[in-house]
């Protein structure tokens, strides 16, 4: 932002005055565009963490000057010059602090500090602090502004990818939660390394992020470059952000994914497990959960498919932000896209931090193409299945809700391995440790169902199919005649009472009269109850002996 005078500011972006007062209130954010103004360290910890709990964490000591380096001037000046116009030590300030109360460790990079350059006082510091939240048990955020690693320092600075690295690594291997946040600019070494690890990267609009500069990717290869290239908006679409958060939303989604970490985690692995409760309330909540398939009246088959497919049936979104307090949606695989027909987060199902994932049909004609019709790429199974791996790290329950006719036939899909993404995401969920419990809310279609179903428990709403294929392509298949889809779906026995007497499921959600479409909110209360139930009854289980139950589950169907 260009200062004009003490009180007035004119943005970079849309060439609007801002008065200065409007400007810091409105967190250094233009009003009018909502371009993003750099902050140094001070500023952003100050915007963070909570006020009176921040506690600084001493720099380490390091080798000033490894190499001894000069070009027009010698490292050491400029290092003397830029601890003397910025006050810091180097590039980032190390904290530990809250934010609204979650506690945790903080490494914010500061930009004016050498462009915030890796060198080897910043690639320490970011591991010591990492060691700190290993030791106290708390997540680790990073804020990243960086042009890189330091020239000045060559070899040794190429190390300090390594090290930060593998420090993250080790917070893996200990299941503590990291979070990035990715801020204008973040390029090089910085990017290459712990920038873009975090189990959760978040970035702020507008924010420039990659491995190479474009100006020197435009010069190499000689092209032009994409409208957005390397921004936070054109990451995320392409699966390698979670989410792009605004300065005024930062805290209290940091917030929110704070709470997914347990600070109890060893002491409840190490505990004798409980048997799942008995009490008065599990007799009510056993009541959501019918098992009886003589409770459940015959229904005509073509109504079965009205009902499945009804347009106004709830979606996992809706589910999610009924169900779930604090709900967080993570986006993209992390490799290739993020796919708009499966959606997953983290949030609070009655008190209990959960990972939630489900097929995401859309409520309008226009969002149920761009999600695909429920219909997921590869991309959509492998988000999943990144969701489902920081399930395991932070020791939460996996919920999954299905509703997809089947997964992507298209060209695209086949070419990214949809077959090798689905085959995936069945064997990862055989062996996840974790309890799992899924809902069929809608649709169940083949294998692309599947993917999301394999768990400890599986549940059908009352309303919904599951099958290994569509009743209009059996029809199509062994009728000759689409038509016959009634004949074909009465024959697949695709209804949840012919899905619980076969074992299919182990439970069929009741719904509102008329149908979860009817009564969304009802129909939310009633399977929140029912999932709420499933996972009491899986969650007192010992890892390896939840996992033997749930392959005994799949390995019994067809025996004599």
């Amino acid at each position: 932002m260009d200062v004009l005078t003490a009180a007035w500011i004119r943005c970079p972006q849309c060439s609007d005055l801002t008065y200065g007062g409007r400007y810091e209130r409105n967190l250094r954010t233009c009003p009018g565009c909502g371009a993003h103004g750099r902050l140094d360290a001070e500023q952003r910890i100050g915007q963070l963490l909570d006020p009176g709990s921040v506690e600084r964490l001493a720099s380490p000591a390091v080798v000033a000057d490894p190499l001894g380096f000069a070009d027009t001037r010698s490292y050491a000046e400029r290092l003397t010059e830029a601890r003397e116009r910025t006050g810091m030590d180097d590039a980032v300030a190390c904290v530990t602090g809250e934010v609204m109360g979650r506690p945790l460790v903080a490494a914010v990079m500061d930009f004016r500090f050498m462009g915030g350059s890796l060198g080897v006082a910043v690639g320490e510091a970011i591991t010591a602090a990492a060691e700190t939240a290993l030791r106290l048990r708390r997540p680790f955020l990073i804020v990243t502004a960086s042009g890189g690693a330091r020239m000045q320092e060559g070899a040794f600075a190429l190390m300090q990818m390594a090290k930060t690295a593998q420090a993250l690594a080790e917070l893996d291997e200990a299941g503590i939660l990291t979070v990035t946040l990715v801020t204008d600019p973040t390029y090089g070494g910085v990017a290459a390394s712990y920038a873009t690890l975090g189990d959760v990267v978040l970035a702020e609009p507008g924010a420039r992020v990659g491995f190479a500069g474009p100006r020197v990717i435009k010069q190499t290869i000689q092209t032009e470059l994409p409208d957005g290239f390397q921004t936070a908006e054109f990451l995320l679409a392409r699966g390698l952000v979670d989410a792009v958060v605004p300065r005024p939303a930062l805290r209290p989604t940091l917030a929110d994914l704070l709470e997914a970490q347990v600070p109890v985690r060893a002491a409840r692995r190490n505990a004798p497990h409980a048997e799942p409760d008995t009490g008065p309330d599990a007799a009510a909540g056993r009541a959501t959960l019918v098992r009886d398939p003589g409770a459940l009246p015959e229904r005509d088959p073509a109504e079965i498919i009205r009902a499945a497919r009804h347009e106004e049936r709830p979606n996992t979104l809706e589910y999610a932000n009924q169900l779930l307090d604090g709900f967080q949606e993570l986006r993209g695989d992390r490799l290739t896209g993020d796919c708009p027909a499966v959606v997953g987060g983290i949030g609070r199902l009655d008190g209990r931090q959960v990972v939630l994932i489900g097929h995401q049909k859309g409520r309008d004609t226009a969002e149920r193409v761009r999600r695909n019709f429920g219909m997921a790429l590869p991309e959509g199974y492998r988000k999943a299945a990144r969701l489902m791996r920081l399930a395991v790290k932070l020791d939460l329950p996996v919920v999954t809700l299905v509703d997809t006719p089947g997964a992507h036939p298209g060209i695209g899909a086949e070419e990214r391995g949809q077959a090798w993404a689905i085959a995936e995401s069945i064997r990862l969920m055989s062996g996840l440790p974790v309890p799992v419990v899924t809902a069929i809310t809608g649709e169940g279609g083949s294998g692309g169902a599947l993917a999301l179903a394999v768990a400890d428990r599986v549940l059908a709403c009352a309303g919904a199919m599951y099958s290994v294929i569509s009743p209009e392509g059996c029809a199509a298949i062994l009728w000759q005649d689409q038509a016959a889809a009634p004949h074909a779906a009465a024959a697949l026995r695709i209804g949840a009472r012919d899905l619980l007497r076969h074992g299919i499921v182990d439970a069929v959600v009741p719904e509102p009269d008329g149908g979860a479409h009817e009564d969304p909110s009802a129909a939310a209360e009633l399977l929140r109850a029912a999932l709420t139930r499933a996972l009491a009854e899986v969650c007192g289980l010992a890892p390896a002996e939840r996992v033997a139950r749930r392959r005994r589950r799949f390995r019994r169907f067809g025996l004599a």
